[in-house]
């Protein structure tokens, strides 16, 4: 099964969590920080959204930094994703 996006959202993908500190350090499950970084695995059309024209910008591939707890998480074949729309993403990382 996949995932089409509509209209202005995006959907994404977490990157997984470090499993060390930059110093060698261990964390263990529950020390660990929820993702803010995910890759985009689909991107909606854009077009209108509530009266106003949206340029897509964001393309298959990027690295986006996205808000704490924006979007839904949905589960599909197994695999955890986010949708949610493309202002809420703060950040492409380079």
């Amino acid at each position: 099964m996949t995932i089409k996006p509509l209209a202005d959202r995006v959907v994404i993908k977490m990157v997984e969590a470090e499993e060390t500190t930059k110093s060698g350090i261990i964390l263990a499950g529950s020390a660990k920080e929820k993702p803010q970084v995910a890759e985009v695995v689909a991107v909606g059309p854009g077009g209108t959204v509530d009266g106003k024209e949206v340029k897509m910008y964001l393309k298959v591939g990027d690295k986006v930094l996205m808000s704490k707890y924006s979007g839904t998480e949905v589960k599909v074949d197994g695999q955890e994703y986010t949708i949610l729309r493309q202002d809420d993403v703060l950040a492409i990382v380079e």
